[in-house]
């Protein structure tokens, strides 16, 4: 069955397979990544954002990266006003390439303690994921951006699960993940965002995990990494591997010891001067930590 054809209930029932038999039928997982090692993609973030869709899949096919998650308000200009030609335009694009399109990488977020502020935020995302099935993509970022100081830290964590609830139960019917990125203040403490999964009921919201800072806070990264790694989805943004001091090499032997199959995303954050060149550095980077886990 393809997943981007999946009514509601085909899409519940091989997300109960998926989260059954994952491991023994791996064959059977709705998944972005069918059973294979980790694949590379990039985020449009800074790298891409500047790159028109024919000259993103076009640079995409040079590096050899063959995964794209499209980032709101870029140059490739995928949004919701694109025509219903136009987005089989976008599909067909995808499809005559070896570049898959992941999804849409978007700014909504469901703390605001203004409910006209957080239909907004819902209703939105709604318009999104239609725009990602209409394209031929399996998903869509969202994320927590923040806990208000006005309101009690147990009422935005529940608000925040039952939007996750909400938009997940709609994307069933369009064959797509909701991908929810570690991210915001205090909401990207894993502590936290294990709050807030142990809330989700729907089975196609997931984890993206970012590589933030307070992945590292004690007990230290394994234990935080440990806390939602039942719910990690098909994507993972990382940054440069040779810029900073997040511990990858422990990540991937983290990613291997719990047999994870999905795509990691370079979301860059730096300018080099020629990006293609870099972002062929970055494959070769992500290779060797690959390999080194390889028994």
């Amino acid at each position: 069955m393809n997943p981007k054809d999946l009514s509601r209930r085909g899409f519940l029932q091989q997300s109960a397979i998926a989260g059954l038999g994952a491991a023994l039928l791996p064959h059977l997982a709705w998944s972005a990544a069918p059973a294979a090692d980790l694949r590379f993609g990039l985020v449009t973030y800074e790298w891409a954002k500047d790159w028109d869709l024919p000259t993103l899949i076009a640079n995409c096919e040079k590096t050899g990266v063959l995964g794209v998650e499209l980032r709101t308000q870029h140059a490739h200009a995928v949004e919701v006003g694109l025509s219903k030609a136009q987005r089989l335009d976008v599909k067909k694009r995808f499809a005559d390439s070896p570049v898959t399109c992941l999804g849409y990488g978007s700014n909504y977020e469901y703390h605001s303690p203004d409910p006209a502020k957080l239909k907004e935020n819902i209703e939105g995302t709604k318009a999104y994921i239609q725009l990602c099935h209409d394209i031929g993509a399996t998903g869509i970022k969202v994320k927590p951006n923040a806990m208000p100081k006005e309101v009690a830290p147990e009422k935005t964590i529940a608000q925040i699960a039952r939007s996750f609830n909400e938009v997940g139960k709609f994307a069933q019917d369009y064959g797509q993940l909701i991908r929810v990125e570690v991210h915001g203040t205090t909401t990207q403490e894993l502590p936290v965002m294990k709050q807030i999964f142990d809330q989700v009921t729907e089975p196609n919201v997931k984890v993206c995990w970012n590589c933030n800072a307070e992945d590292l806070l004690p007990p230290g990264l394994e234990h935080n990494f440990d806390l939602v790694k039942k719910w990690f989805g098909d994507t993972v943004h990382v940054r440069e591997f040779n810029v900073g001091d997040y511990p990858y090499p422990e990540l991937f032997r983290l990613f291997a010891k719990m047999n994870y199959q999905g795509w990691i995303l370079m979301e860059a954050r730096t300018q080099p001067t020629d990006r293609v060149a870099a972002l062929k550095e970055q494959l070769e980077l992500f290779k060797g930590l690959v390999k080194g886990n390889e028994q």
